[in-house]
């Protein structure tokens, strides 16, 4: 490297985005990931005993893939080499591994080849990387925010180690926007910056556990804002905003707010209003709210509200809880309000509900009422002898596969629990139950 290539360097480091110069430069610095770093996980001590083989990062952005592969650049005494898939082709991938080739046979030295958003790399190219990974000439790492097993060759992968990064929680966040104003090397602390708790939580909470959106938008509000009479640079709740471009929605997800709006949710589900129940969804997901938390909601909603009026509404409401967990957001919001309408749109009955609720009185308040005989198992050893079963009457065998019969215990044989409304398909339901009950009398 000549003077003017250090140079330039030097000048990157110090012009660079805050997020890139607060990159950590050893493990201990990096925060969260402690699943696949903490000091007894595999990762870690490979990395520390500088022994890695092939491995892929998968996660969200801002999570740390890139730095991970950086803290094993400062880390390894392997040639470290890098390249990303968007910019960079065959003849890229080939003058590497030809470098890869002189550090293994001139000077006997391993090479570490980090190749950022790996899944650009379409299947040619990955497949020319596979005899070099597989003899040892270089030892890849890949980062991607695409699922490894739908878009990295399978050959790669069987011979790759795969380390999935999780968001970052909001207490990570606000370790890293502390580290950010106070640092005076990497950081912004020399510009005196006081950083307001209420703004602070909005990042933490706003950013979604990505890293680099919390530090970019810490960073645009030091160098935009002027300097209060007593000569600090304060970071407000209003200047967070503006440097995020999102207006922070009063909610505290573990107070008032939080109980408030959900229960506005489901009160509007509830009472069919398709119009409140997606005003008061926007409202938790502007704020950040758990979609897994929201989706469970509906899944209740679904059986407590609905019921058996639409029996179709549990899987719609199961379908988009399972769509959300894959998708994510912001993609999770549409197929949260696909359900969200449906559920609010359905025709309502909370017998099913009832139901429950009374034979749970039932089984509290009364005393447990011995099965009758003839529903008792009669498969284990002994039962027969004992007269388990006997004179147990087999539906199937009797026009339209029903047959009257006493199922409740002798003390309860009169107890009605669910009663079926006349409302959507439960109609049908009480229509059919009413049907059976006219036939023969039992056998």
């Amino acid at each position: 490297m000549d003077l003017f290539e250090y140079m330039r360097e030097q000048n990157m480091q110090n012009e660079s985005p805050l997020a890139s110069r607060l990159r950590p430069k050893t493990l201990e610095e990096v925060v969260g990931q402690q699943h696949i770093i903490g000091k007894d996980k595999l990762l870690y001590r490979a990395i520390k005993a500088d022994k890695l083989s092939s491995i892929v990062f998968y996660g969200p952005p801002g999570t740390g893939k890139t730095t991970l592969a950086k803290v094993i650049a400062h880390t390894t005494k392997a040639e470290f080499l890098s390249i990303n898939a968007t910019s960079s082709g065959k003849k890229d991938m080939e003058q590497v591994i030809e470098q890869a080739k002189n550090n293994q046979g001139m000077y006997g030295k391993k090479t570490i080849l980090f190749i950022d958003e790996i899944h650009r790399f379409n299947k040619g190219q990955q497949d020319y990387l596979l005899p070099f990974v597989e003899d040892g000439t270089v030892i890849l790492i890949g980062a991607t925010t695409e699922n490894p097993y739908f878009e990295v060759n399978g050959a790669l992968l069987s011979r790759s180690v795969i380390f999935e990064l999780k968001t970052l929680e909001k207490g990570d966040i606000r370790i890293l926007l502390k580290r950010a104003v106070t640092d005076k090397e990497r950081g912004m602390g020399n510009y005196d910056v006081c950083l307001e708790s209420e703004a602070e939580e909005f990042l933490a909470d706003i950013s979604n556990g990505d890293a680099r959106t919390a530090l970019t938008a810490i960073e645009l509000g030091v160098l935009t804002t002027e300097r209060s009479a007593d000569g600090l640079i304060h970071i407000t709740l209003d200047v967070a905003q503006e440097c995020i471009q999102k207006r922070a929605v009063r909610y505290d997800k573990m107070g008032d707010q939080h109980y408030d709006t959900i229960s506005a949710f489901i009160k509007s589900i509830r009472g069919s209003d398709p119009d409140a129940a997606v005003y008061y969804l926007a409202r938790m997901l502007y704020a950040g709210e758990d979609i897994k938390f929201i989706a469970r909601r509906m899944m209740i909603s679904a059986s407590e509200d609905v019921g058996n009026a639409d029996p179709n509404a549990l899987t719609v409401a199961v379908s988009a809880a399972q769509a959300v967990e894959r998708v994510g957001m912001p993609e999770a919001q549409i197929i949260l309000a696909q359900a969200v309408t449906y559920l609010a749109s359905a025709p309502k009955s909370n017998a099913s509900c009832k139901a429950i609720e009374q034979a749970f009185s039932c089984v509290r308040e009364k005393e447990t009422a011995p099965i009758p005989v003839h529903l008792q198992d009669s498969h284990y050893k002994g039962s027969g002898k004992l007269g388990h079963g006997m004179g147990y009457l087999y539906a199937h065998d009797y026009p339209n596969h029903y047959v009257k019969q006493q199922y409740l215990p002798d003390a309860l044989k009169e107890e009605v629990f669910y009663k079926p409304t006349e409302i959507g398909y439960e109609k049908k339901i009480k229509e059919h139950l009413t049907f059976l009950k006219s036939q023969t009398s039992e056998e």
